[in-house]
């Protein structure tokens, strides 16, 4: 499963996920339950309106890339990168991501036992 950052107000389920990146930069930017963290704690410090939508990556249909972070990290991890948008078939769960009093960690839903 590849992972996507998205707020409760412009996630639609039932339609296809997409990103303001999508146009900026071509791609829909995802993570994996290894790096989630880190984008979000970047970009999302604070926020309390935000969903962890997990999807699968068998089921899109366009194309799916693993590069660098965006901006690169020297040294730094790949990330799943999304070339248009998210089919909903590919949206298998939606997950309440508030931050913790660390910064964002998975929700216990998707944390492995």
């Amino acid at each position: 499963m590849i992972l996507h950052i998205t707020d409760r107000a412009t996630y639609r389920p039932g339609e296809p996920v997409t990103a303001p990146s999508l146009e900026t930069e071509g791609f829909v930017h995802c993570s994996d339950p290894g790096t989630v963290h880190l984008p979000a704690d970047r970009l999302y410090a604070g926020r309390t309106d935000l969903l962890l939508l997990e999807v699968d990556p068998a089921k899109l249909d366009v194309p799916l890339r693993w590069e660098p972070g965006s901006p690169p990290i020297p040294g730094g991890p790949w990330f799943p990168h999304v070339y248009g948008p998210i089919p909903a078939a590919a949206v298998v769960a939606a997950h309440d991501f508030p931050p913790g009093p660390d910064g964002f960690t998975l929700p216990p839903s998707l944390q492995q036992g």
